[in-house]
């Protein structure tokens, strides 16, 4: 045997066992397949239960789109004969405002202020401070990198409903009373969480109002307006007795 035979007979012993395409065969038994992760691990029956909720999900989100879109598209056919339903669906916590695309933006700080007549436990009356709740957004918003839709949209897109619904204060049609509840439901929401009533003591009315300060125009402006506050107070409210205690009723 030459030096080339033991060299041949080495490699072979290193190498190991071959197979017939020349790659080298598992010595050992195959590992057990793995447990089965997601969906996969769930039961036949809560595999149905989860597809159901997904289509349900998906169902919702296409109604939502199209009922936006008929909302926010040029009037048409589908959007006359189911325009009763489409505000159903929008009015009042999905409704569209476009203000910062018009051709005369908002140039206005409109500020929604609360205050309440308490029934106190011991019978008697008290009548709390206005509450600047725009003033709290502000501050809930500022530095925030993750402001919330309630802290940055809630009150105003409440109060522009109201705006624009009413005339002298007095609702136009079914949309302006809905409009003057939600807007209600939010204030004494908010005075709730303020802890506007002490304990045992109940809101029995509400008084909004708005203060609206026009935006100072840049220095190389002619423009000139006025800076000084005006105030728009609303009558008092009374708080219906399902809503007293934190606006759900």
């Amino acid at each position: 045997m030459n030096a080339h035979d033991e060299g041949s007979h080495a490699r072979q012993d290193r190498s190991g066992p071959e197979g017939p395409d020349g790659l080298e065969e598992p010595s050992g038994p195959a590992p057990p397949p793995g447990p089965a992760t997601g969906v996969a691990a769930l039961s036949p029956l809560h595999r149905i239960a989860a597809a159901v909720a997904l289509g349900g999900v998906a169902i919702v989100v296409c109604v939502h789109l199209g009922m936006t879109f008929l909302h926010v598209a040029p009037a048409n056919t589908v959007s006359k004969e189911h325009g009763t339903a489409i505000e159903d669906w929008i009015y009042p916590e999905f409704e569209q405002n476009w203000k910062l695309f018009a051709p005369n933006p908002l140039q206005q700080n409109i500020s929604v202020q609360v205050r309440a007549e308490i029934l106190t436990a011991d019978g008697g009356v008290r009548t709390t401070g206005w509450y600047d709740l725009s003033a709290q957004d502000g501050r809930a918003i500022d530095g925030n990198l993750l402001p919330s839709h309630t802290q940055q949209n809630e009150l105003r897109r409440a109060w522009d409903f109201f705006v624009a619904t009413h005339d002298d204060d007095r609702p136009v049609g079914m949309r302006g009373a809905l409009a003057e509840s939600y807007l209600r439901r939010i204030m004494v929401m908010r005075l709730e969480r303020s802890d506007a009533a002490g304990p045992g003591d109940v809101v029995d009315r509400i008084q909004v109002r708005s203060r609206t300060v026009d935006v100072p125009p840049p220095r190389w402006s002619e423009e000139q307006v006025s800076t000084k506050p005006v105030h728009r107070t609303l009558p008092w409210w009374p708080v219906p007795e399902d809503e007293a205690r934190g606006g759900i009723g």
